[in-house]
């Protein structure tokens, strides 16, 4: 067999399809967020503006958090040094999990490396421990919970996207003593929409199941303290895990769960992705641990980041682009074809220095490719205007379709 071929034919099969992926080589600037230096693969480079950060406060660049860290790393060194059992266990860490404990409202809380080795790691040992244990997962789950549900090697129902009937179909169906799992997100990140979390939770309770919520895209950025959908709800004591990520309205890296002690200790105890990986280096969870106190106040951040998201969202309809609907900060625009959202993509960065990534398949359904936004309080209106701007002149060049205003 000629490996190297095979290998090459399948990155031109993505190439052709127009889902090949082009990193783009950025050096954001220290508090001037949402600015990036941009290199060019022929030596020069240009200063872009960027419109899909998941930093969506811009906490990576707050003073305080980056204060936290460098005192951190002169006070500990760069890494952990270990896995939390052998040495890699610090102070540092300990006073974050306690942190992320309290903001969830729960007894413990365990980091992880990144959110994808949280749920992975989460998902897989939880159920895979319970004999038997049935998953019902969401249609729109994130990658990172359909491999740990595959990881625990459990029985999977999936229900449609938010749909309650269908949840509760599966579930009457299932049998009474099984164990029963339900995992669902709070802010779907592709489409902006928010799952209806009080009446899951009803459901659970009717049928006796748990309930594991991924607030990836909404910790720091709902709730009066931060803590999510389910802090915004009233709803934090009755989901039994809480997932989150210290990579996007954080401003770090990591994830965690929160959850009861003994569910918590479960994990960290069998979990072996958790168990056989190096710990967080001290210094992030410094800077961590900063952001999140600061977020547990930062109601103005939030509020700004929400209106930028409304301006953004009317402006897309005054001008006819196909802004699809969105009940949270995400602002995705349709463009439905993979080669063309590859070009509206590079055109902006090319013609406009505006950097904005395609979201193609797998990522979401064909069909349905899209650009998606995400303002931060930081982006200003000059800023959106510009934006408008280039995505009337991508829409005129490239024949796309727009929308009655």
């Amino acid at each position: 067999m000629d490996y190297q071929r095979f290998f090459a034919d399948k990155i031109t099969a993505l190439q052709e399809e127009g889902r090949y992926r082009v990193f783009a080589e950025l050096e954001r600037h220290a508090g001037q967020y949402p600015h990036a230096t941009r290199y060019l693969d022929d030596g020069t480079e240009d200063v872009v503006v960027v419109w899909c950060s998941n930093d969506y406060l811009g906490m990576g660049q707050h003073p305080d958090v980056r204060n936290a860290m460098h005192a951190a790393i002169d006070e500990t060194g760069a890494g952990a040094g270990g896995t939390r059992n052998i040495s890699g266990t610090t102070h540092y860490h300990v006073l974050l999990e306690r942190e992320l404990a309290a903001w969830h409202g729960k007894e413990a809380a365990l980091l992880f490396t990144s959110g994808y080795i949280s749920n992975e790691a989460s998902l897989s040992t939880l159920a895979g421990l319970m004999p038997g244990c049935i998953i019902f997962s969401d249609e729109l789950n994130h990658a990172s919970m359909i491999a740990g549900m595959r990881g625990s090697k459990s029985d999977k129902r999936i229900f449609r996207h938010n749909d309650l009937e269908h949840l509760e179909d599966l579930l009457r169906d299932a049998p009474l003593d099984a164990p029963k799992l339900i995992v669902f997100e709070s802010v779907y990140s592709m489409d902006g929409d928010i799952a209806p979390i009080k009446e899951i939770c009803d459901l659970a309770d009717k049928y006796g199941a748990m309930t594991y919520l991924d607030e990836v895209h909404a910790v720091g950025l709902y709730g009066k303290h931060g803590g999510g959908i389910a802090e915004r709800e009233g709803l934090m004591d009755r989901i039994t895990v809480i997932e989150g990520t210290l990579g996007k309205a954080v401003g770090v890296m990591g994830g965690y769960i929160a959850a009861s002690a003994t569910i918590v200790d479960v994990i960290r105890s069998y979990a072996s992705s958790f168990i056989f990986t190096t710990a967080l280096s001290p210094v992030l969870a410094a800077g961590a641990l900063k952001s999140v106190q600061v977020l547990k106040t930062a109601e103005h951040l939030r509020a700004r980041h929400q209106e930028r998201s409304a301006t953004l969202k009317r402006m897309f309809r005054e001008n006819g682009l196909p802004v699809m609907p969105s009940v949270s900060h995400i602002v995705p625009l349709l463009v439905g074809n993979a080669p063309c959202c590859k070009r509206a993509s590079d055109m902006l960065l090319n013609d406009y220095g505006i950097y904005v990534q395609p979201i193609n398949y797998p990522t979401v359904p064909r069909g349905t490719e899209r650009l998606r936004f995400t303002p931060s309080p930081m982006h200003t209106n000059e800023m959106i205007e510009h934006l408008v701007e280039g995505l009337n002149e991508v829409w005129s060049v490239h024949g796309l379709e727009r929308v009655a205003a």
